[in-house]
């Protein structure tokens, strides 16, 4: 029997994983309201959290330096794949936020909330708040192993790409020596990523089963309409924006699906981008990504090509208004866009990240921050759609990088 559970795929785990979770967590909120369960599952998903945390520092330094230093003799190849890939997020992203800006006004789904929250709520958000200056201070590490406890996937990045740089000059056995440790580090940290993912369905059940105890099947109350309006707004930027893309570059969609929809769904059903990172990482190498464009790409574009996230920032920003009778205009509405794209760079690692984001963009416009405490209460909902986006959307943009660059080669499997 043990032997047959073994050759069950890990996608079907995960999925099993999931609905157990939605299940436990039903009964825990509305059957057993006696005794919580919530304090007996919270250890067993950070656990899991922490351990796929571990990964990414590694991972990220090692892959990135091999990319670079193992091309040294053309840094040239380096530098034309950081302009295009800015590029590329920079379009993806501005999309993002029209989609967004379109669906709120369109449907308006904060004409029917009150806001009746307590402002303190959003106030303590609103403390750390994000300027451009302050994210391009940011992004330079004042040490790397600051960096590296803190899991400042943007700095690692920086310092990654200088240190490969740095090595590329390098000649001798010095060199062959550090790039020979940073494969045998990569290598091994897929082989540890292997491990993870065998507890990944344990730990996803208990982050859902945390999730619904504690606010229960209820949690949409009356934001509903708020969480399907992202939720709508997600699926028809994946339909216009990134299905095209994805068609335009010739990516193999089936194979594609194939490797991605792992790492989708433990983005999705975790919340955590850094979860699904490694996963991601191993899996379009095996599609057939070259390991330096996907050691580039995927973490750059999870500080800079955020596409739920500010499709997210659009919809929030401006149901705050309209749940507080603010009537703004488009060129209002343009600039608050413009605002949120350059304050929402390089802070995905920070927990409540878009809120915090949020906050500060509200304030700075006059609008109430009790908003902030309101979207609070299904923002866990909500952020399992935009990380899950933010997901897909960088590998795609891994896939067309490498299409870009003429280095793709789609593997024969499926």
């Amino acid at each position: 029997m043990f032997a047959a559970l073994r050759k069950i795929p890990l996608t079907w785990w995960i999925g099993i994983s999931m609905v157990l979770g939605v299940l436990i967590g039903y009964l825990d909120f509305a059957v057993w309201t006696g005794t919580s369960l919530a304090p007996y599952f919270q250890p067993v998903a950070m656990i899991f959290i922490k351990m796929i945390k571990s990964i990414v520092v590694p991972l990220i330094f090692g892959s990135l330096v091999v990319g670079i230093a193992g091309h040294g003799d053309d840094l040239k190849q380096v530098g034309r794949l950081a302009l295009r890939s800015i590029i590329y997020f920079e379009i993806a992203t501005t999309a993002a936020l029209f989609i967004g800006l379109g669906a709120v006004n369109l449907v308006r789904p904060g004409d029917g909330v009150h806001l009746n929250a307590p402002a303190d709520a959003g106030a303590k958000l609103a403390e750390t708040k994000a300027t451009f200056s302050s994210v391009l201070d940011h992004t330079v590490p004042a040490s790397f192993f600051k960096a590296a406890a803190d899991n400042e996937v943007l700095q690692i990045v920086f310092f990654s790409v200088l240190f490969g740089i740095g090595l590329a000059q390098v000649r001798g056995k010095h060199k062959e020596t550090m790039i020979a440790f940073c494969e045998s580090l990569t290598e091994v940290m897929f082989k540890f990523t292997g491990i993870v993912m065998g507890f990944a369905p344990f730990g996803i059940a208990a982050a859902i089963a945390v999730t619904v105890g504690t606010s229960g099947l209820s949690v949409l109350g009356s934001l509903g309409i708020l969480v399907l309006t992202l939720f709508g707004a997600l699926f028809v930027f994946c339909l216009i924006v990134l299905l095209p893309i994805a068609i335009i570059a010739k990516v193999p969609h089936k194979l594609f699906w194939k490797h991605v929809k792992e790492p989708f769904l433990i983005a999705f059903s975790t919340a955590s981008s850094e979860a699904a990172l490694p996963l991601a990482m191993e899996n379009l190498e095996k599609m057939g990504v070259p390991k330096r464009i996907v050691a580039f790409v995927l973490p750059t574009g999870y500080s800079f090509n955020l596409d739920g996230s500010t499709l997210y920032l659009a919809v929030a920003s401006v149901f705050v208004a309209q749940a507080a009778g603010v009537e703004m205009t488009f060129g209002t509405q343009l600039l608050m866009m413009l605002t949120l794209m350059l304050t929402s760079k390089g802070v995905a690692a920070v927990p409540r990240a878009s809120l915090v984001i949020l906050s500060g963009t509200l304030a700075s416009f006059g609008l109430p921050l009790e908003g902030v405490a309101v979207i609070l209460g299904v923002d866990a909902i909500m952020d399992m759609g935009r990380t899950s986006v933010n997901l897909l959307g960088n590998c795609l943009a891994s896939v067309v990088m490498a299409r870009w660059e003429g280095e793709f080669v789609p593997s024969a499997e499926g």
